[in-house]
């Protein structure tokens, strides 16, 4: 265990933020820190095949050791950290023989990662968990995966004795700012499926995600001094705000779950001149999603002709439900299943809140199922993962590649 441990710290402590104002891939120079790290890690474990295009997109091969036909199959996970908190200086604090009471993260700033408030805590009772000290973000999401996936195939390589077909390995980078598959290769590739493992708890699989869209709505005012305003002010300030209003005010993400959909502003600027509004549209079934993006030009509709045609909305799809391309080859998910339970773990399965790089690779013809890394609370100061889970997950993956060569 304390091999999982020292690989996860080396890969957490690199600062990997990726940054959605960039046009570069990667979005961060410093990603390239972790990218030749790995790519090197992958070669001095006995990978073949090793490569690290100009996008920082790592690929690498374990070879077949069995002389009857399988599936090439794949494992994937990402090594960007979002940027919606602090990667910089990260500091992992390792807590043995959790005792299942609130951890101090950071004494000085009063920083509590608290059982009573994050239950799943209590799961792990006994466990090891690595925590932030209150800072940073801890980057399991997804640097867990990476470890898992780099664990499972040294110890592939170590032990012969366990028959499998090729394996192939796929690191990312922007994945965090929906760009991670944008530039994968999948004819280089060369899979049949993959999986990637960037899921949260221990047992999660996951085959469905939200269709998802993003949007800006802009709006230009007239400015007029106020005493002198009647029937010449348009203030974008307010009409933003109209607009804001005359969404479903319960169908945000505070109020829903499961395969509940959502409107989610995020960013609002303005003064009188002119005000915008951006937000993500998210919801499981197709229909519904589009009936939301529908509702927004509605909106858009309904003020302009209000306002003499001073508003405008660009949207934008980012990426689509996987089910679709996943239930075809539902037998791929039945491995993963399988390979849990043989283990003793029992399988979650459930739709993801949010995206994956296995949407889009699913679209671009490599179906990609999600498995758990393990980790909790992504993208924040409370994040921490169970080193337990961890080391399950490395099981899975073999599991997973024991499976498929005896098919």
């Amino acid at each position: 265990m304390q091999h999982i441990i020292d690989r996860f710290i080396s890969y957490v402590t690199i600062d990997t933020q990726s940054d959605s104002s960039s046009e570069t891939t990667p979005s961060t120079e410093k990603q390239w820190n972790l990218a030749k790290k790995l790519a090197e890690e992958l070669r001095s474990i006995g990978l073949e095949d090793v490569s690290i295009d100009d996008n920082a997109y790592i690929m690498a091969t374990l070879p077949s050791n069995v002389d009857h036909e399988v599936p090439t199959i794949g494992f994937i996970s990402h090594f960007d950290t979002s940027p919606d908190f602090s990667g910089t200086n990260v500091k992992p604090n390792i807590i043995e023989n959790y005792d299942g009471n609130d951890i101090v993260l950071n004494e000085e700033k009063n920083i509590i990662l608290s059982s009573s408030y994050f239950h799943d805590l209590l799961q792990y009772i006994g466990q090891t968990l690595i925590t932030t000290d209150g800072t940073t973000l801890l980057g399991a999401d997804d640097k867990a995966g990476i470890t898992e996936i780099v664990t499972a195939m040294e110890y592939l390589v170590k032990h012969p004795e366990i028959k499998h077909g090729a394996i192939r390995i796929g690191f990312t980078p922007d994945e965090e700012i929906g760009r991670g598959a944008h530039k994968f290769d999948i004819e280089k590739f060369g899979a049949k499926w993959a999986y990637t493992m960037d899921g949260s708890q221990i047992g999660e699989l996951e085959y469905e995600n939200f269709n998802a869209a993003s949007a800006k709505i802009t709006i230009n005012g007239k400015s007029v001094h106020p005493g002198y305003a009647k029937g010449k002010m348009v203030n974008a300030v307010l009409i933003a705000n109209h607009i804001i209003a005359d969404l479903p005010r319960h169908e945000i993400p505070e109020e829903t779950d499961g395969r509940d959909g959502f409107f989610h502003v995020h960013t609002v600027h303005g003064e009188i001149e002119n005000a915008s509004i951006e937000l993500i549209i998210r919801d499981h079934d197709l229909q519904r999603f589009n009936e939301r993006k529908e509702l927004l030009k509605v909106l858009v509709k309904k003020y302009n002709h209000k306002y003499d045609d001073c508003i405008s909305l660009e949207l934008k799809d980012q990426y689509f439900n996987m089910k679709e391309k996943i239930e075809p080859v539902y037998h791929i998910v039945e491995i993963a299943k399988k390979a849990m339970e043989d283990i003793g773990i029992k399988p979650i399965i459930k739709p993801i809140r949010g995206g994956t790089d296995g949407s889009q690779l699913s679209y671009m013809g490599l179906p990609c199922p999600n498995i758990f890394a393990g980790g909790h609370n992504f993208h924040g100061k409370y994040e921490y993962v169970p080193v337990e889970s961890m080391q399950k997950a490395v099981e899975v993956i073999i599991r997973i590649c024991e499976l498929t060569a005896h098919q």
